[in-house]
């Protein structure tokens, strides 16, 4: 039996950085020290006036192919998870497939908010293992939500950003590596709670909408704190127990990086050290879909992560979504 192993990895984030002092003249206020000192926050990348989710996702997937050393026209499949999509319809994916010129690969998107790439990455590795004929799966998350943003609402604007991060599935005869066990779970209950509910069948788009903010990501509701700590220590230890391994076993955590103190607080209940989950919200704010492949990329450019590492991806999104991966890299 075949299984899917990631053999390269990229990611790209525009060239327009944006400080918080940015914010502290936007916001008439000082806006910087709560985000340096809460959620760790500096500065992040905003994609310029002609730049979209399309060329983010572009760019990720060239650095990918070319460390790789593969080209286009061997790909299979491309999945693109993105929620801020180049268009309503078609599929960014398929955008993606013709600048690459992978004139062999079926493509679609995904949909799960911010747990996207984690779902795609899960869904490329089964469609690997389950039909040969998917030999090299691109999977990208893109994130172009500075688009989306309501330059006075403190709460989104000051931590949402933008870029893309790729991993290359490749098909290989099964042995102690690759993917070895997901999760996928689903709080629908939460839908309503945040999102950008302008410009689909339920809110067309119309002056209406405009009016109200409703083409911009809104958060509705706070969220409970203990929701995604409490959610994530859930699916990293129901991974353990999926293939037989203990949490010391996982040499890196790639969690979604919205806060990275409900990233410590997870790391803190299973007992590991802090350091096992690495970020880069620091320099590059919160990249929703595209943050855990952005991060995975940074260590594995910083040689934090060798073959042979088990590694954990545990991401969440509105919806709410969750989704879970373990792989032996």
């Amino acid at each position: 039996m075949s299984n899917a192993t990631i053999i390269s990895c990229g990611a790209y984030a525009p060239n327009q950085i944006i400080p918080n002092s940015y914010f502290n003249d936007l916001l008439g206020e000082d806006v910087d020290t709560w985000l340096r000192e809460k959620v760790q926050i500096y500065e992040r990348r905003w994609c310029a006036s002609d730049e979209s989710t399309a060329d983010l996702a572009e760019n990720a997937a060239k650095i990918t192919l070319e460390r790789a050393g593969i080209g286009a026209e061997k790909l299979n499949l491309i999945i693109v998870s993105t929620d801020t999509p180049e268009y309503i319809s078609p599929s960014t994916a398929s955008i993606v497939q013709h600048r690459l010129g992978a004139k062999n690969a079926g493509t679609f998107d995904v949909n799960t908010a911010c747990a996207g790439f984690v779902t795609a990455l899960d869904i490329g590795a089964k469609y690997i293992r389950a039909d040969e004929n998917y030999q090299y799966v691109l999977i990208i998350g893109a994130y172009a939500m500075s688009k989306y943003l309501n330059l006075q609402d403190k709460k989104t604007v000051t931590l949402f950003a933008d870029g893309a991060g790729a991993v290359l599935l490749k098909s290989e005869k099964q042995g102690n590596g690759g993917f070895l066990a997901s999760e996928l779970i689903s709080k629908g209950e939460y839908n309503s709670w945040m999102g950008i509910y302008g410009g689909g069948t339920k809110i067309p788009v119309q002056e209406k909408v405009l009016e109200q903010n409703d083409h911009q990501l809104k958060f509705v509701h706070k969220f409970p704190k203990e929701l995604n700590p409490a959610t994530w220590t859930h699916m990293a230890l129901n991974l353990c127990q999926q293939i037989n391994s203990s949490i010391s076993d996982v040499k890196q955590f790639f969690i979604t990086q919205i806060n990275i103190n409900a990233i410590w607080e997870t790391l803190d209940r299973l007992g590991v050290e802090r350091e096992m989950g690495h970020t880069i919200m620091h320099q590059y704010g919160y990249t929703g879909s595209a943050c855990i492949p952005m991060a995975f990329n940074d260590a594995w450019e910083k040689g934090m992560i060798k073959n042979g590492d088990l590694v954990f991806f545990i991401g969440s999104g509105g919806g709410l979504s969750f989704a879970s991966a373990a792989f032996r890299l």
